[in-house]
């Protein structure tokens, strides 16, 4: 007789729906899930994944008003009928930008901020901070600042100040977004360690599926229109189409072997590259599609735009975050930088756009001596978009913050506002138009920031990580968007740690390491060395590592091959 066992989560017939909304955002969910389960939350945004999550740990309908239907039981708690409070005893909630989650000063006193709330004694308080630190690898900096922290270390704080409450829910979301390839994956590793040690049940929502399948979960919840169309075990939901017909990505190494006309089924064990059985039949048809699909050369180099040349930089005068950095760019090309949490990419572009004064070298745009020029004067040809859109926006209504970037500019109002809207239908905002700010989501707001740049026209685009928070749709409409800027001469410069944005639309990518360039060449090149993997705190592109299992030759062919083939399918749909 088998065990019954009872659910850590309950919802039966379960909707929810906003004051200030119309219709429900999620209805009629039905979902169990039990102790000690390692869940995956995916779907496109405005899926209604997020509303999901907001229901279990209290925020709706405690701090977003609205309706709750049905019945929700978060650890025998009634939800909907609790409050907020009582809910934090059972669930904790790293959010996806861990700068919003500090309060104390130092990182001790962050971790132990719930515990002080809670009277602890002061040398309880003491043991329990001293552990849960150890828990999570950060023991050694409670004394530092938050802003003396990288993005991992920051995430791992996030993380031991909900566990300090000792609660049996970890909910996650989007903990990847603001971290580098190789923090990303030391996350899903302390997460599935986390796991493993408290037998803690573990909730992630994450647009990046391919990185969160780096350690195993148990089921995957695809979310869409505010209802569950999937149920699945990784293996079974991968050996569907359901993901990609719902805006979600898969892994590449799935999508190079559908290409070939590879069955996936759940036998495969598709859901890891490591995983996947690929029979000699398969590596057949991998190789004859390689070798059937020409990579076509790359256009010779334009005109220079953007030199830099030998420059260093430090906030501080006995440390250099650039340390004697040279490289160019020249017109129409798109460039990503690359490389970890603190290696001096974003500096660099602050160097660019003239926020930051270089202590060493020059930086040339057009030939000319940038020196000379201050802020306002280079946002002429130089647009940047922030990793961070709160620290953007000044407007409340999304209109006035796109149309504010054209003021004193000349234009009539007519044609201010026919320039506003066609940008934002180009960044998938136009629907939102009226809305105020304050009601996007996180990932909404960068795509404000990003149509406020556009709009006027640049020369010269730098993006801080323009697709951190983007579902694959969103992700792919900006992107397309801004390759055909490049295609009408629009030089694009993106930070980024997303990896497939640099292989798709990246020919060539500057890598970082502790404020020196140690690579400028081919994206593909760079993901296909695994010493400048580990230097620049990347990720090996699972393709890389189909093509060497299957004994594809080179490598770093089969990749470009790959992304040129994926990108005919996705532009033309053949």
């Amino acid at each position: 007789m088998s065990e019954i066992r009872t659910p850590i989560i309950s919802f039966e017939h379960f909707s929810f729906q906003y004051r200030a909304q119309k219709k429900p955002t999620i209805h009629d969910i039905n979902l169990k899930i039990y102790p000690g389960e390692r869940v995956l939350i995916a779907g496109p945004s405005g899926s209604g994944k997020s509303t999901l999550a907001s229901c279990i740990n209290g925020l709706n309908p405690f701090s977003n008003p609205g309706e709750c239907k049905g019945t929700l039981l978060v650890d025998g708690v009634d939800a909907p009928n609790s409050s907020i409070f009582e809910l934090a005893a059972h669930v904790g909630t790293v959010l996806q930008d861990p700068d919003g989650q500090f309060i104390g000063l130092t990182v001790g006193e962050d971790i132990a901020f719930s515990l002080e709330n809670s009277c602890t004694p002061q040398d309880k308080m003491h043991e329990i901070t001293q552990k849960t630190a150890a828990l999570v690898g950060i023991e050694n900096h409670l004394e530092y600042a938050p802003h003396e922290l990288s993005g991992g270390q920051k995430q791992r704080v996030s993380l031991a100040g909900v566990m300090v409450d000792q609660v049996r829910i970890l909910l996650f979301d989007e903990p990847l977004a603001n971290l580098d390839p190789a923090t990303g994956k030391q996350t899903m590793e302390l997460i599935d360690l986390i796991q493993q040690k408290t037998d803690t049940t573990v909730l992630i929502i994450e647009h990046r599926l391919e990185d969160v399948l780096w350690r195993n979960v148990d089921r995957i919840i695809l979310v869409n229109e505010g209802q569950i169309l999937a149920d699945m075990r990784p293996d079974e939901l991968l050996s569907t189409s359901l993901l990609s017909e719902n805006g979600i990505r898969e892994p590449l190494y799935l999508t190079a072997l559908r290409y070939a006309g590879v069955s996936i089924t759940p036998d495969k064990h598709p859901a890891h590259i490591d995983s996947i059985l690929v029979n000699e039949a398969d590596q057949k048809l991998l190789s004859d599609w390689f070798a059937s699909h020409p990579v076509p050369q790359p256009a010779p180099d334009k005109e220079t735009l953007l030199e830099v040349r030998n420059v260093s930089f430090g906030y501080q005068n006995d440390t250099n975050t650039l340390k004697d950095v040279s490289f160019t760019i020249h017109k129409g090309e798109m460039v990503s930088i690359v490389g970890r949490n603190g290696a001096g990419k974003s500096t660099l572009s602050k160097l660019i756009c003239g926020f930051e004064t270089q202590d060493q070298g020059t930086i040339l745009f057009k030939g000319k001596d940038l020196s000379g020029e201050n802020i306002r004067r280079r946002a002429r040809h130089i647009g940047y978009v922030m990793q961070n859109p709160n620290q953007m926006i000044s407007k409340t209504m999304i209109y006035d913050e796109v149309a504010l970037a054209l003021s004193g500019s000349g234009l009539t109002e007519p044609k201010i506002r026919d320039k506003v809207e066609e940008t934002l239908k180009i960044c998938g905002l136009y629907p939102f138009r009226n809305w105020p700010i304050s009601a996007l989501s996180f990932g909404q707001k960068k795509r404000v920031t990003i149509a406020s740049v556009l709009v006027q026209d640049p020369e010269l685009i730098i993006l801080d990580e323009p697709t951190a928070g983007q579902d694959f749709r969103h992700y792919t409409d900006i992107m397309e968007f801004l390759r055909k800027l490049n295609e009408k001469g629009v030089t694009v410069l993106m930070v980024t740690h997303d990896m497939h944005l640099m292989l798709e639309y990246t020919a060539r990518a500057l890598a970082f390491c502790d404020g020196m360039l140690i690579a400028d060449c081919k994206s593909a090149a760079i993901l296909c060395d695994p010493k400048l993997v580990e230097q620049a705190a990347l990720k090996e592109t699972s393709l890389y590592t189909l093509a060497n299992r299957c004994g594809i030759t080179p490598a770093e062919g089969f990749v470009e091959c790959f992304i040129h083939a994926d990108r005919e399918v996705r532009t033309h749909g053949c």
